[in-house]
């Protein structure tokens, strides 16, 4: 795979020496691994009309989606060799290149909701994690929601004694990891275009995600429970190769950027509607029963995940876990 990466890397990097000729379009590859119709497939189409519009023709943005270009585990390491300009990859999936701290976004209740985590990505803590990025010869243009994660399996999930020796898919998260274990469950990292086989083929139990993610994916046709849990979050970070979006012309590069926060603005706006509307098309559909916590249950779920805090503190950092729960105005975990 490696070898094939550095083949569509050379032609990239002939692709991109084009614009010095007339009439040459920059080319912009955008691959993302979910649907077209989830919110970030709908902000990355979004960002291209918006790109191609500003630039007057000069860029010419081609999105991939569903995974058709690269799989998770191989698109962060396209973007760095060229072979592909800009993803939208979650946050879970800088941890393992070396960015451990962008898993604070994986750990369990940190953001109560979408007010506290606006605060997180338009401020100065948001600007910060993304500085990092740079190190890894990419450069983080912004934060995009898919939204709040539940929980679903063959077997009704309401007690944290419930996922106990169940295998459930995840992402590769350490803190992932930690907090299925702490609920005496066994996590399984997979690749998200895999889930829907895993799930219907018995190789995993359940898996957490968004009630959108879970839809057009058609998970729900392939698990008999779902758990309104919103325990935890799940966001992407749109990256851009950095020699690449450094190389561009000062315009090009400020009508992308205005490209880009619109995209995002009209990407956010539309994760929340997005996720009610497909929670109601799964009830219609009638294939997975809804189960609503009552909030002595939720308590024991929280209770029973806050052990992971403790577990991943010198990994993502214990300032940074501090500053997170600080900003989103919880109080620090003991």
């Amino acid at each position: 795979m490696r070898k094939l990466i550095l083949a569509a890397a050379s032609i990239a990097a002939m692709t991109f020496a084009g614009p010095a000729l007339a009439d040459s379009p920059i080319i912009i590859k955008f691959s993302h691994v979910v649907a077209s119709d989830t919110p970030k497939g709908k902000a990355a189409d979004k960002f291209k009309e918006l790109a191609e519009k500003y630039t007057n023709g000069k860029v010419k943005v081609e999105v991939y989606p569903n995974s058709t270009l690269y799989k998770d585990k191989e698109e962060l390491e396209a973007l760095q060799l060229g072979a592909v300009q800009m993803l939208a990859p979650s946050n879970s999936k800088f941890g393992p290149i070396g960015i451990k701290e962008f898993e604070v976004f994986d750990l369990p209740y940190i953001l109560p909701d979408l007010k506290a985590l606006r605060k997180v990505t338009d401020g100065p803590l948001g600007a910060q994690l993304l500085k990092k990025l740079d190190s890894k010869g990419m450069t983080g243009l912004a934060y995009w929601d898919n939204g709040f994660k539940q929980m679903s399996a063959n077997k009704k999930l309401v007690a944290p004694a419930d996922y106990k020796g169940l295998k459930f898919r995840i992402q590769s998260s350490k803190v992932l990891e930690a907090q299925f274990r702490s609920l005496g469950a066994i996590p399984q990292v997979m690749a998200f275009s895999d889930v829907y086989q895993a799930l219907q083929t018995g190789v995993v139990d359940g898996q957490e995600n968004t009630w959108s993610n879970i839809y057009t994916q058609k998970m729900h046709e392939v698990q008999k429970y779902a758990t309104e849990t919103n325990h935890g979050y799940i966001g992407y970070v749109v990256i851009v190769n950095k020699k690449f979006w450094d190389g561009l012309p000062a315009d090009i590069r400020d009508e992308l950027s205005k490209a880009m926060k619109e995209a995002t603005e009209f990407g956010n706006s539309q994760s929340a509607k997005e996720n009610d509307e497909a929670l109601e098309a799964i009830k219609k559909a009638g294939k997975t029963e809804i189960i609503s916590l009552t909030p002595e249950q939720n308590a024991a779920m929280r209770k029973a995940m806050m052990p992971v805090y403790k577990e991943v503190a010198s990994r993502v950092g214990q300032p940074l876990i501090d500053e997170f729960l600080k900003e989103t105005g919880q109080p620090p975990i003991n």
